[in-house]
């Protein structure tokens, strides 16, 4: 088992060493998923609960109080 692991980490080190364009394509995926994950969460999806309620007490009641009103609809 260790022996297939071993194998397996020393293909894909040496298939990411041999790459030129690989590496090019790669750095435009992580900066894409940077774009995505961290810089429109920013702008697109702000902090709903901190701005109905400031601590974790008031957090719950409000998340507890939508979740009956919309049961009850």
């Amino acid at each position: 088992m260790k022996q297939s692991l071993t194998n397996v980490w020393r293909f894909y080190r040496d298939g990411f060493r041999g790459m030129t364009l690989g590496r090019t394509l790669w750095l435009i995926i992580l900066i894409k998923l940077f774009v995505i994950f961290f810089v429109l969460r920013l702008f697109f999806f702000p902090d709903f609960l901190n701005s109905r309620a400031s601590d974790e007490a008031g957090q719950s009641d409000y998340v507890g109080r939508e979740l009956i009103q919309r049961a009850v609809k």
